[in-house]
Parts: structure tokens; sequence; C-alpha cells
């Protein structure tokens, strides 16, 4: 009987053993250092401050609370056009379209959700985008979660960096996308 357990024991191990060689063999590989897409774009956001209805890209939904004075609980749903240069009036390649939320009482920061919409002769489909955006922070990494089209279910990082700031009527940002994972 002893003789029997010990024979299920190995047989067990070596079928483990196989079956996890087997995953791994077949595993995709994924390589940090080298992206298999990379775009770099600006992201154009124009808040609406209540008369600039023909230009606004973006208006919030909730008002801030009063807690602090850094826009904690503000949610800002937005439709901004992405381009290929900083020039705002330089045609579309893409849409921006989400919110934002700001979500730290005593700093600047926002936690992003959305979806680049690609329609252009160059590229067809979605990339879908979400993450914290630490604003005091030079560079800040958000991840790519997934995507259709050109961007099948792409993974990989969209590095923020803001490349202008006037007040609180526009920003824009240089957006680094860098997919690590394409089909």
């Amino acid at each position: 009987m002893k003789k029997r357990t010990n024979m299920k024991k190995s047989f067990c191990n070596v079928f483990f053993l196989v079956a996890f060689c087997f995953i791994l063999s077949h595993a995709r590989k994924i390589k940090p250092e080298k992206p298999c897409k990379h775009l770099t774009v600006f992201y154009h956001d124009i808040i609406f401050n209540g008369t600039n209805t023909a230009n606004a890209t973006s208006a919030a939904t909730a008002n801030p609370t009063q807690l602090g004075n850094t826009n904690f609980g503000m949610l800002v749903v937005f439709d901004d056009p992405i381009t290929k240069d900083r020039l705002l009036l330089s045609p579309p390649i893409a849409r921006a379209q989400g919110f934002y939320f700001y979500d730290m009482k005593d700093t600047y920061n926002a936690w992003f959700a959305y979806t680049l919409i690609f329609n252009s002769t160059e590229h067809k489909g979605t990339i879908n985008i979400m993450g914290a955006d630490m604003m005091m922070e030079e560079t800040r990494d958000l991840s790519v979660v997934g995507g259709t089209g050109d961007f099948f279910m792409a993974r990989g990082v969209a590095t923020f960096r803001t490349d202008t700031q006037q007040g609180t009527a526009y920003f824009r940002l240089q957006m680094d996308i860098k997919l690590y994972e394409c089909y």
C-alpha cells in the first residue's frame, strides 16, 4: 500500500513538473526594454468656464468639496483632442473620452480613466488608459489596460508630462505611450 502511495505522489510530481514546463515554454515573452508599439501624442484639455461653450472640451460635473484647496472631489468629464504635435489647432489624430477626479486633499492629484479613440488613416481602434496622475511630479506613468483594432488587447505604459498649463482653463500633456503586448 505504501508503494502505491509513493507511486501516486511521484506521478503527480512528474505531471505538475511537465505541465509547469509546458506553460513556461508557451508563455509570451515580454521585453520591457523594447516596446512593440510606441506613440508620442499631445492631449489638449479646455475646461468649461461658463462662457466658452464653443471651445470647451471638458466640464466639471461634480464641484470640489471644501476639504482643502486642491479641488478635492471635483469630477471632470472630457472629450479632448489628441494631436501629433503641440498645436491645439492641428488636425486631431484621436479623441480622449473619459473622466478624471481630484482625489487628494493636501496636494493636486487626479485619477484618470479614459479611452483614446483613433479614427484616422494611420490608426483605427482604441487604447484604454487609467491610473493616478501625481501632478506635482515631472513625469507620471499610467497603465494601458487594453485596446481594440490596431491596439487589440494592448498592455503598456502611458507616461504623462505636463507640457503647458494656463491656470485652470487649459492644459496640454505630452503622452509617451509604450505598448509591450501587441497582437
